[in-house]
């Protein structure tokens, strides 16, 4: 029996004691004092981030949702996809709720909340291929962060709330949870790192959202000691020393696959890590920083430079060169990790600040953007973004 199985038992998700912050998944109240305080003195990057996040499409009053019943991701030949109208909504109720924490104005809530109170009453089912466990894992993490800005909202009516807190529990939980103890099917290491983490990384914002203490910590020591490629402890392939700097560089598990994807794990454990620091658990310190020894890796390839690398074994057969494969790809969400490691911590983030700043002076105003931002396919939704004006320090 797998070392998790046992944890299956939270399909019923009872609720805990314990006291969570919130907000408190991607972000926390006193963030939200910082922010506002650099866009209303015009501080940049902050103002211009503002600026690119208030002509979105995406975070105005007039935004209608489009619910559907049963969301389909990956073509089955049977199902037609739909899942755009989700990672759209969700995107949607994001930046809508940013904009009300930022600008206090209500209008932005109530059209936020509205698209949570749509999908609440209407979504029954995620479909489609093994990709609806990206849909549950990415659009979960996504919706739940919402829903946490929304949840000191005075005029989100308690029903409401609690229909959505039982449409991520009952729907997306499990998937989430069945991904990690099933892989549908596959054994631990067939599916790439970025399966497992957006499906952690959905559990960790529910759970706090819903105050579910084991859901929070069965995700918390998943990320810590898994046995799946998602995992810190299996993430990591090979750590080199970097000859100057002497830094750690290490390779993650989809370096020789393709670089899209490698930063895609970047910024997922991006997001984990900082949903579980804003609740007191530090896992960007984590085996000696691995995170951040990840992200430099990652940073200093993509801007064209060299990086060690050692040979792995994958489903699909050894993996034998690093791949160039999307290098030099436009992948927000570095401003997350950049303003943690280098910021926060004060550590040497040199790469990963580096990529950073290429990824923004070559997309959108030498700001880091949001949904909408990078493209209309599901790739440019990935990120919920607008790193510039949230994490910076």
């Amino acid at each position: 029996m797998p070392a998790f199985l046992s944890l299956l038992s939270f399909l019923a998700f009872s609720l805990s004691a314990t006291a969570f912050i919130h907000p408190g998944a991607l972000h926390t109240a006193e963030d939200f004092e910082r922010i506002k305080n650099h866009v209303v003195k015009g501080d940049e990057p902050w103002n211009t981030t503002w600026t690119l996040l208030t002509a979105s499409p995406y975070a105005q009053s007039s935004h209608q949702p489009s619910p559907k019943e049963t969301v389909y991701r990956g073509n089955n030949g049977v199902d037609g996809e739909n899942y755009p109208s989700l990672y759209k909504d969700t995107a949607a109720a994001y930046q809508l709720a940013i904009r009300w924490k930022i600008s206090d104005d209500k209008s932005y809530a109530d059209t936020a909340i509205n698209i949570l109170n749509s999908w609440a009453v209407t979504l029954k089912e995620i479909g489609g291929t093994s990709d609806k466990f990206l849909a549950s894992g990415i659009y979960g993490y996504q919706m739940a962060n919402a829903a946490e800005l929304m949840s000191d909202y005075s005029g989100w009516d308690s029903s409401d709330k609690t229909a959505t807190a039982t449409m991520l529990t009952n729907l997306f939980a499990p998937m989430n949870t069945r991904f990690m103890e099933e892989h549908n099917g596959q054994d631990y290491y067939h599916y790439y790192a970025n399966w497992d983490q957006c499906n952690l990384a959905s559990l960790l914002a529910i759970g706090i959202f819903t105050d579910n203490q084991t859901m929070y910590d069965y995700a918390l020591n998943y990320v810590r000691t898994g046995p799946s490629n998602g995992a810190l402890p299996v993430f990591a392939i090979a750590n080199y020393t970097e000859p100057g700097s002497n830094k750690v560089l290490t390779q993650g598990q989809e370096a020789g696959r393709d670089q899209g994807h490698s930063t895609l794990d970047m910024v997922l454990l991006g997001v984990i890590a900082q949903q579980a620091f804003n609740q007191g658990d530090d896992l960007f310190a984590e085996y000696s920083n691995e995170i951040l020894n990840a992200a430099e890796y990652v940073g200093k390839y993509n801007l064209g430079y060299d990086v060690p690398y050692t040979l792995y074994k994958s489903y699909q057969g050894d993996q034998t060169v690093i791949s160039e494969n999307a290098r030099g790809t436009i992948r927000p969400g570095f401003e997350l990790l950049s303003a943690h490691y280098g910021q926060i911590k004060r550590l040497d983030s040199y790469w990963t600040d580096a990529y950073r700043d290429w990824v923004n002076a070559n997309s959108t105003d030498g700001v880091e953007g949001g949904g909408g931002n990078y493209g209309s396919t599901s790739g440019g939704f990935d990120v919920l973004g607008f790193g510039s004006l949230l994490y910076r320090i």
